[in-house]
């Protein structure tokens, strides 16, 4: 049910929650509220001004940015070096980390961030929802010195917190620090994200499934089954099939809803196309709190050693149940 309780209350309220809490976590989450706030003005302003369409330069996976794509990562950048708390930065949208080490002072913080700016964002100029994708971590080079490689290089499990804004119909931000996955509405009126969706959980059955089945000759011949199996007559099937193309809308409605989300990987992209440390870890972090799975099809995602800033792995996340119908396709 709604309340009256404001994101920043609930961070307070929770913060004793929080390992190795000192108010750093409440600082970070407040810079991303922030910078969420300005992502979404300028979203709302597509088809008005002049944000919308190619920026004319590709990012580190060699795909076309697109201007609010630039316009984001500037803006989180900006916020969460202000404010002094995080030692380094990792974006989809740079070729490498970013080292807050301007002064010593940077040196000295706990934690790293890893972000995706605007997911979905080729998406924008025909209105469709899209976000931003959030990791932090602890670093675990030595205090005082620059960040490193290793920093960012983490398993998953090793995240501290977690989330996604979604621009919507409503804008929403949704979070975990490893205690549930809580949703925060924005109010435009007055600037303020309240508490919507406390203890975010899948429902216990799902029958939505989420795939571009354009790609169907492609996929793997396990996914080939379960798609089949999806679509055939059954207690409480077929399922129905929805596929937005943006990660966060598609995993937002699944996590209410009840389904599960697939990008496997393909003759053409035999790794997958979606990056581990930028969407997959994220995301799984907050599928398993919000009592979900997720799956590269044969082990957890929160497990996989990443080798590279950028890699990419095939990513099945949702419901449980779904999840281990899926594996057992895939076992075949």
């Amino acid at each position: 049910m709604p309340t009256n309780l404001t994101l920043g209350e609930f961070i307070i309220q929770n913060q004793e929650h929080f390992p190795y809490s000192s108010g750093e976590l409440s600082s970070l989450i407040n810079a991303i509220r922030l910078a969420s706030k300005t992502v979404n003005h300028e979203v709302n302003k597509a088809g008005l001004v002049d944000i919308v369409g190619a920026h004319g330069e590709t990012n580190a996976h060699g795909e076309d940015q697109q201007k609010l794509d630039v316009l984001a990562n500037r803006v989180f950048i900006k916020a969460l070096q202000n404010r002094e708390i995080i030692c380094g930065l990792a974006s989809e949208e740079e070729d490498d980390f970013i080292n807050f080490d301007i002064d010593s002072k940077a040196n000295n913080n706990k934690y790293i961030v890893l972000i995706d700016p605007l997911d979905g964002s080729s998406n924008i100029d025909v209105n469709v929802s899209v976000g931003t994708i959030f990791s932090i971590y602890r670093r675990v080079s030595k205090l005082g010195a620059p960040a490193q490689m290793e920093d960012f290089l983490q398993k998953g499990h090793a995240q501290v917190a977690a989330g996604y804004v979604v621009y919507g119909t409503s804008t929403m931000l949704v979070y975990t620090t490893g205690k549930g996955v809580h949703g925060f509405t924005l109010n435009p009126a007055l600037g303020t994200f309240y508490l919507s969706h406390p203890d975010m959980k899948f429902p216990k059955s799902g029958s939505i499934y989420s795939i571009n089945e354009g790609n169907y000759f492609h996929f793997p011949e396990g996914v080939k089954l379960y798609i089949k199996y999806c679509q055939a007559s059954g207690v409480n099937r077929p399922y129905t099939s929805r596929y937005i193309g943006s990660l966060i809308s598609d995993f937002h409605r699944n996590l209410i809803k009840g389904g599960i989300y697939l990008y496997p990987s393909t003759k053409n992209h035999p790794n997958g196309k979606l990056r581990l440390l930028y969407e997959c870890n994220p995301i799984a972090f907050l599928a398993e709190q919000a009592g979900g799975k997720a799956t590269n099809g044969y082990k957890r995602i929160l497990d996989i050693n990443p080798k590279q800033l950028h890699q990419r792995v095939p990513f099945y996340c949702g419901n449980t149940e779904m999840v281990n119908r899926l594996e057992g396709f895939l076992a075949q």
